[in-house]
């Protein structure tokens, strides 16, 4: 089967990447935790909008696929159509059970591995990929890598800003990290910033100073395009009448419920500051006086069914308020339907209010445009994105949310003068419809990715179709077996024997292959010397090498694909003043690979290594192995995506592919949807896969370490049983 390849006048097909949260067509459940918020209104609206412009063929919503009985059954459904043009897409990715973010990154190779499944099945690849948030940005860009694609990214919170914010605000740094894994998240958001064509942010003040604060930032990648907002669902109070239901909900809180409203919507964590806001009203007898404090802090039946950080923020909330004995003053309902949050606008705006938010650290802040759109002015933190807003729309004040004292001045002053509150609400309402629509957001996108496609056709027309050359050359199989040659297919002799028996018992169903580090001509050598049959596919050289058969007949598509940013003189140079590193002999060394031995004790850290050539703007994968090789490839290299390649080009499902391997330089192709076997002989370095999704730790060693991976996942026919192979 031969994927379609689009021309510049075909219609779009953009792939939308938004892994996390609970995402639906409607009635989006913002606030029910910490990761359903704006980033989801955002991704769905964009969506929508894309998908309703002429330039645009078809939007697929790539996100979780969660089985869960805690969650609606919706979430649950593969498919979910929201126009002719426009789908919801879930994928399976790690268990079935709804996870937090941060949880989540065990399990982003298996969502790789299942997008380039479901991609396949379309006949069309998409024109541009566009991932959100640090754990879509892992996928989209392995996705990107993988297959050519130009990868746009939006990172909507960024971990290194919001990990400086919540140690300002006294959090200890341990405890921050293992609520947050900001370590993986900031890795992946430096490598992002490496790798994207392109970084889309809704401020400038996001490019200087949040993306500012990571290594070496490209600023030519960043193109500034503010969100927009949904102004047929939020408008004046005044146009048509608050729904009763929703005044009664809110009044029956509050002793005095027609003063005016000081409203916050927000989720229950602990950087939307909820407890700073709550202080700064409860501190100040004036400022009870002039409002009520009306908090929407996301749903709950019990707070003790909430996970751990929601109960603690919402415990000190209720703590506090009786603290203060704010009862009757505070409003704080357990649910508010989404569909009712314009008529809580239109009632705080027809009460004379603000809105507040109050978070620590805010990169954008879809809420301030929708009270903006409601004719509510709006108070924000000087942070972040709700200073182009101010900027734009001139409805408010900008105060430092660390500050509680600040917070608490800001209301009263907001509050203490009706001619300007008139103006502000006035101001917003026009600058929305003049900066912030949806309409006006997909015009300077799609121009931005018709730039793309105009910069990378030449490249993306010759990697597609060399992505399917030589697919006739390969056999028709039903399973592949790709193993490492040394410490794993060689070095037990009667393991060898015994593996090469089944070799020719399933010749013709099942693909052949090894992925080593050798050279081609060394791994031929040395699997000539020991008697293995030639295999179908080699992945020589760390994975930078593809070639095929008896004739070694190299893959230039593979070879075109990964040539992508390397530039091996510099990456020398770049490293000759590294201490304990030694170039090996001239035949390790390839057009694509780069390899020195290694001395532990005197060698910097790998992540020293990758700073290293980040800092010099070089892109390369550093692959260490053994405690003694360090191998240096194009950033699009590797045995695990020489495999998913593959994959792909067959048209053979990874979860077909069983791959053994022994060392470091296995790792990647050991983690996602393959079949995974490590060896009874492993090196150290694999000791942090065990329990991962489908890896196999074998008792025994080399081949029959093998074999009985095979006998463990039932591969193929004639494999001893597990039994059998202890014995030998």
């Amino acid at each position: 089967m031969r994927l379609k390849t689009n021309q510049p006048s075909e219609q779009l097909y953009v792939l939308l990447i938004s892994v996390h949260g609970l995402i639906r067509g409607e009635d989006l459940e913002l606030g029910i935790d910490a990761d359903t918020g704006g980033q989801c209104t955002y991704v769905l609206e964009l969506t929508r909008a894309l998908a309703n412009h002429a330039q645009v063929g078809r939007v697929d919503l790539l996100t979780r696929l969660i089985e869960d009985s805690h969650v609606s059954a919706e979430y649950g459904q593969s498919e979910e159509r929201l126009s002719d043009q426009a789908r919801i897409i879930r994928l399976p990715c790690g268990p079935r059970r709804y996870l937090r973010k941060e949880s989540l990154w065990p399990h982003l190779d298996q969502m790789v591995d299942k997008c380039l499944h479901y991609l396949r099945q379309q006949r069309r690849l998409p024109d541009v990929i566009h991932s959100h948030y640090a754990d879509a940005g892992y996928v989209g860009r392995q996705l990107s890598m993988l297959l050519g694609i130009p990868l746009i990214h939006t990172g909507h919170s960024l971990g290194l800003p919001k990990r400086e914010r919540l140690l300002s605000s006294g959090r200890k740094p341990s405890a921050i990290e293992k609520q947050f894994n900001f370590d993986r998240r900031v890795a992946e958001e430096e490598a992002l910033l490496r790798d994207a064509a392109l970084i889309v942010t809704s401020t400038r003040q996001e490019v200087e100073l949040q993306y500012g604060m990571y290594a070496h930032v490209d600023g030519t990648r960043f193109r500034v395009i503010p969100p927009g907002t949904n102004t047929k669902r939020f408008s004046p109070a005044g146009r048509r009448p608050i729904a009763p239901s929703v005044e009664q909900r809110i009044s029956r809180f509050l002793a005095q419920p027609k003063k005016p409203m000081i409203l916050c919507i927000c989720r229950p964590e602990v950087r939307k500051n909820i407890k700073g806001l709550l202080e700064a009203y409860g501190s100040h007898a004036e400022l009870q006086k002039r409002a009520n404090l009306v908090l929407v802090a996301g749903s709950r039946e019990d707070i003790r069914q909430l996970d751990k950080a929601q109960q603690t923020v919402l415990n000190e909330l209720l703590l506090d308020i009786d603290r203060y004995d704010l009862w009757g003053k505070v409003a704080i309902p357990k649910h508010f339907p989404q569909e009712d949050i314009p008529e809580l606008y239109r009632l705080a705006a027809k009460s004379h209010g603000i809105f507040i938010n109050a978070a620590f650290t805010e990169p954008f802040g879809l809420t301030l445009l929708e009270a903006a759109a409601s004719g509510l002015p709006i108070i924000a933190p000087d942070d972040g994105g709700p200073r182009d807003i101010l900027s734009n729309c001139h409805n408010g004040l900008l105060t430092d949310t660390l500050d509680s004292e600040a917070i608490a001045e800001s209301l009263l002053s907001a509050l203490s003068d009706k001619k300007r509150w008139q103006q502000w609400a006035r101001n917003g309402l026009l600058n929305i419809k003049r900066h912030y629509t949806w309409a006006g957001h997909v015009t300077k996108y799609l121009k931005e990715v018709r730039h793309l496609q105009r910069k990378h056709r030449k490249n993306l027309r010759k990697q597609r179709i060399a992505l399917h050359r030589g697919v006739s050359t390969m056999p028709i199989a039903d399973y592949a077996f790709i193993t490492d040659i040394d410490n794993t297919l060689l070095g037990h002799r009667e393991g060898q024997l015994r593996l090469v028996d089944w070799l020719k018992d399933n010749a013709g169903g099942a693909v052949f292959g090894v992925a080593t580090g050798r050279p081609l001509e060394s791994a031929m050598d040395i699997l000539r010397k020991n008697r293995i049959p030639i295999p179908d596919v080699l992945i020589t050289s760390v994975g930078s090498e593809i070639h095929y058969g008896a004739r070694q007949t190299p893959d230039i598509g593979w070879a075109n694909h990964i040539r992508h940013l390397w530039r091996r003189d510099d990456v020398l140079r770049a490293l000759e003043t590294i201490p304990g590193l030694v170039l090996q002999s001239a035949e390790n060394q390839r057009e694509f690979k780069i390899s020195y031995l290694a001395t532990p004790d005197v060698m910097p850290g790998v992540e020293a290594i990758k700073q290293h050539l980040h800092r010099a703007h070089l892109h390369a994968q550093v692959i260490y192995s053994h405690d003694e090789f360090l191998d240096i490839l194009p950033i699009r290299a590797s045995k695990g995506h020489a495999i998913r390649y593959l994959a792909y080009k067959w048209g053979l499902p990874l979860n077909r592919f069983l791959v053994a391997g022994d060392s470091g330089n296995d790792s990647e192709m050991l983690s996602g949807d393959t079949m995974a076997v490590v060896v009874g002989n492993h090196s150290h370095e694999l000791a942090e896969l065990k329990g991962q999704h489908n890896i196999y730790f074998a008792q025994a060693g080399y081949a029959l370490g093998i074999l009985e991976g095979m006998a463990h996942y039932q591969f193929g026919k004639a494999v001893p049983s597990p039994a059998e192979t202890a014995m030998a």
